[in-house]
């Protein structure tokens, strides 16, 4: 009698299951077709008598809002149980959830522990979401990250191989390793990652890691490029601008800076303002020139600022304004940049745009001189003509003080 008990009870069972599988089946199917009302209400059923797979996946409907209105605390509840039973698409996406601080409070720990969860059975997301934590998170760990990366990667993972690449490149967590960063740069590439193929190019433009060879370098950057990625629209620019590898073509090269330009890339802006100031590739258009410069200049790059400086001193492309052509010459000043330095102590001299001041014109020329800007000697030896020593012993002193400060609050 007993026997014919546990027969019985696993009979049942095995029907049991072979009815849950038919459901989850049904619901699966549905979600395909998007009839996401029908799947929800299946794997409702199923996830109420426990169904790891069925809760999963109902978690994922209310995180994405499929078939209900998105939920993210519901999702993080429906990830819970099945991901303490191992389910690894349960841990990966709780893992997520806790990472973006959705439905739960952002704890890259808890990301941490739900990520390796999944990625030890082998998931590869999870492998890749783990490395990120370890190289970019609170629990940073380069040695992990590269251990996770890898691990991703060697699957066919393309943004592990790109991170994993990056790390060869920076010697994080492992030792610098231009040959390894060009092949995991190669193998992301190859599938289509626009920022691996940007690097790539990098690589065969500059020799590391691989044989320099401009044609390789531009069909990377070409690449990239076509795919919108910044880098290698001003790379593009670059090579057609100079013609390296390809026939020099200026009308090329404003295109590609064009491109990157409206994207915000600093030295694109810079490079198109300077063919529009040169009549390089398009026609000469001094207002284009100073609307690009301008946006250049006020990201901070210092040879656009000593431009727009003199575009100001001139009146080319915007209203003359002595004090605009201080103003950014001293911005360029402050950083370091010879000419701009140059331009500021000649305003001083002249007293243009700001009050005549000989030893703020020696100090400055004093600085380009010491910089590599020839014509700022014989600058600073006409001002040093109108000032008697103790002023420009003063000067110097000041010079010296004002290098030191990284050229900041000098006057």
């Amino acid at each position: 009698m007993k026997i014919s008990i546990v027969c019985l009870s696993a009979l049942l069972i095995l029907l049991s299951g072979l009815a849950n599988a038919g459901q989850y089946e049904d619901a699966t199917e549905e979600y395909k077709k998007g009839n996401f009302v029908e799947a929800i209400k299946l794997f409702q059923s199923l996830a109420e008598l426990g169904n790891s797979k069925a809760q999963t996946n109902l978690g994922y409907m209310y995180e994405k809002g499929q078939g209900v209105a998105q939920d993210y605390n519901q999702a993080a509840e429906l990830y819970e149980m099945p991901a303490s039973k191992g389910n690894e698409d349960a841990q990966y996406n709780l893992g997520i959830l806790y990472q973006q601080g959705k439905g739960v409070t952002k704890d890259n720990s808890k990301a941490a522990y739900w990520f390796k969860k999944a990625a030890e059975q082998g998931n590869i997301s999870a492998q890749y979401n783990l490395g990120v934590i370890y190289s970019d998170g609170v629990t940073q760990d380069f040695k992990k990250a590269v251990d996770w990366y890898k691990k991703a990667a060697e699957q066919g993972y393309s943004s592990a191989q790109y991170n994993l690449a990056n790390m060869y490149d920076q010697g994080q967590g492992v030792t610098q390793d231009h040959t390894q960063a060009a092949y995991w740069y190669r193998k992301s590439a190859e599938q289509g990652n626009a920022a691996a193929q940007a690097s790539l190019g990098f690589k065969y433009s500059q020799a590391q890691g691989v044989t320099q060879d401009y044609k390789q370098a531009i069909d990377w950057y070409r690449k990239a490029a076509e795919q919108g990625n910044v880098t290698g629209q001003y790379n593009l620019g670059i090579f057609y601008d100079y013609g390296q590898g390809v026939a020099q073509d200026y009308k090329q090269a404003a295109d590609w800076f064009r491109k990157a330009a409206e994207q915000g890339d600093i030295d694109a802006e810079y490079n198109l303002g300077l063919m529009y100031h040169n009549a390089k590739g398009v026609a000469q258009d001094y207002n284009q020139a100073a609307y690009w410069l301008i946006k250049s200049a006020e990201q901070g790059h210092a040879v656009a600022q000593f431009t727009l400086g003199t575009m100001y001193l001139l009146g080319q492309g915007v209203i003359e304004d002595y004090k605009q052509a201080v103003d950014w010459y001293k911005r360029a000043a402050e950083q370091g940049h010879p000419a701009g330095q140059s331009g500021l102590s000649n305003m001083y001299f002249l007293g243009e745009g700001v009050a005549k001041d000989l030893i703020n014109a020696h100090l400055w020329a004093n600085l380009a001189a010491s910089n590599g800007d020839s014509r700022a000697v014989k600058l600073r030896n006409a001002i040093a003509k109108n000032m008697t020593q103790g002023q420009i012993a003063e000067a110097q002193k000041l010079a010296g003080e004002c290098k030191k400060r990284n050229y900041k609050a000098c006057e």
